[in-house]
């Protein structure tokens, strides 16, 4: 049986109420929110948290390969997808790729994983995007931030599929509906009403071709989802898909209220958030409009029942934060306020980096055999005992810390002033100064437990300076969890 061992979404912290947009422009904005990316986040440090949480889900699990699909690339040439195989600590020989350029490329690399067939590893495919536009405009205020993770593979010890796996079908046609020159912040549309009489039809026809695929009929949909950057496309499908469905109530949360439409990541999170509320036995549908229409069929299996999820996505989007219009605009490069006057950072060096790789990427440390001390960053001499090279790796991402101090930072360069730093105390062993985001400075309090976040710390010509910081955890954060 080949399907879905395990799925996660990310949404960040941080919302924009439409209706700021309103109030600060006198036009644009709209109902509901959508999850806003903090300034130190972008698709690659997004995919790593989504990757994080579908890891810990199946922890008997070890990718086989890594797929990485993102519409907003922070590299063009270099592979982002070797940053996430980095921050994972997955072996060396365990290839990684990127899929991008197209809001397609999403679903596209999940499909390619469902249908390669059954032996062999799993296929870990990460979907992000960051999606902006034009001050005001529409794509700006319907847009969204999200990633989402999904391991795909065969039944196996201690990794049984938890959506099996039924069917798929694509129809593709060539016609400019949304396109972005390379190197453009801002995408272009064509007139809604074509791209409706494209995307309407394209996906009917996938749909009905699917559903034959998977042996099922339109009466044997428990849940359904339309996803796409059409908006207008989507809801007209979607009511008419769910006519047929199995019930009223068939229809599911496209998350375009709350979240927004994140673009090549918007079906993995949509699918992610309706295997997480769907029932043993139920058939599943999801149905995506870009460049034509992709639609994919699983049934939940019993292994569902039970399972435990990290953190819902349901549990993210009701934890979020307001993020006001202004503070919005200057971490999108829209607006730009004085900065702290102090030296920009210079360019990370590549071959410390590389040399280094398994502290910055993996935030591992290392432990002393003979005394047990942690020490963080890695050492070669021990602070207990003295004892040289006697060290083994410490992995401490997943370690929940205690702040035992803190200060507020206002004069330290940051492209969003201030810089919050605590020293932290981990469960486990091990000491450390890091900086905090996700933070309000002023609900922060001594002793607050916190947990490793893989983030961007800026950039500088050109080159990402990746490493982890630390957020306060949260009721529906990944130190918690639930069972589906």
């Amino acid at each position: 049986m080949r399907g879905i061992l395990g799925a996660a979404g990310y949404v960040p912290y941080r919302r924009l109420d439409r209706s700021e947009v309103t109030r600060f422009l006198g036009t644009g904005g709209g109902k509901g929110t959508r999850a806003v990316a903090s300034h130190d986040e972008d698709a690659t440090t997004m995919g790593v948290e989504a990757a994080r949480l579908a890891l810990r889900s199946v922890p008997a699990a070890a990718p086989g390969a890594l797929w990485f699909a993102t519409a907003t690339p922070p590299y063009l040439d270099k592979t982002n997808a070797a940053a996430l195989h980095a921050a994972l600590r997955l072996p060396g020989e365990v290839p990684a790729f990127d899929f991008g350029g197209a809001l397609r490329s999403g679903v596209g690399a999940l499909l390619a994983a469902l249908g390669s067939g059954p032996g062999g590893a799993p296929t870990l495919v990460v979907m992000a995007d960051q999606r902006d536009g034009l001050p005001g405009g529409p794509d700006e205020s319907a847009g969204g931030d999200a990633a989402a993770a999904l391991l795909v593979g065969d039944d196996g010890a201690g990794t049984p599929v938890v959506a099996e796996f039924l069917g798929a079908a694509s129809a593709t046609d060539e016609f400019v509906d949304r396109w972005r020159a390379p190197g453009e912040q801002r995408s272009k549309s064509w007139e809604e009403r074509f791209g409706e009489t494209r995307y309407v039809p394209l996906g009917r026809d996938a749909y009905g071709r699917a559903l034959k695929a998977a042996g099922v009929g339109p009466e044997d949909v428990a849940r359904l989802a339309v996803t796409s950057m059409h908006g207008r496309a989507a809801k007209v499908l979607a009511k008419e898909l769910a006519a047929s469905a199995a019930g009223p109530g068939a229809l599911d949360d496209d998350l375009t209220d709350t979240v927004g439409q994140a673009g090549a990541a918007q079906p993995g999170l949509v699918l992610t958030a309706m295997l997480e509320a769907a029932g043993p036995g139920e058939v599943v549908v999801l149905v995506h409009l870009a460049d034509g229409a992709d639609a994919l069929v699983l049934r939940v299996t019993d292994a569902a029942a039970g399972r435990w999820v990290p953190s819902p996505v349901a549990d993210q989007v009701a934890a979020g934060a307001p993020l006001p219009y202004g503070k919005f605009l200057a971490w999108r490069g829209q607006l730009t306020p004085e900065p702290p006057r102090r030296p920009e950072p210079q360019r990370v060096s590549t071959p410390a980096a590389w040399r280094a790789e398994d502290w910055k990427y993996g935030f591992v440390g290392s432990r002393d055999r003979s005394s047990g001390a942690v020490h963080l960053p890695p050492a070669r001499v021990s602070m207990r005992g003295g004892a040289v090279d006697d060290m083994e790796p410490i992995a401490r991402a997943d370690a929940v810390g205690t702040i035992v101090t803190f200060t507020v930072d206002r004069l330290a360069y940051s492209p969003s002033p201030p810089i919050v730093f605590a020293v932290v105390d981990f469960e486990g062993g091990g000491r450390f100064p890091v900086e905090l985001t996700d933070v309000d400075p002023d609900a922060l309090a001594i002793g607050d437990k916190v947990e490793m976040t893989f983030r961007r710390l800026f950039v500088a010509d050109g080159i990402h300076d990746y490493f982890w910081k630390a957020r306060p955890v949260r009721s529906a954060s990944g130190a918690s969890g639930s069972k589906a």
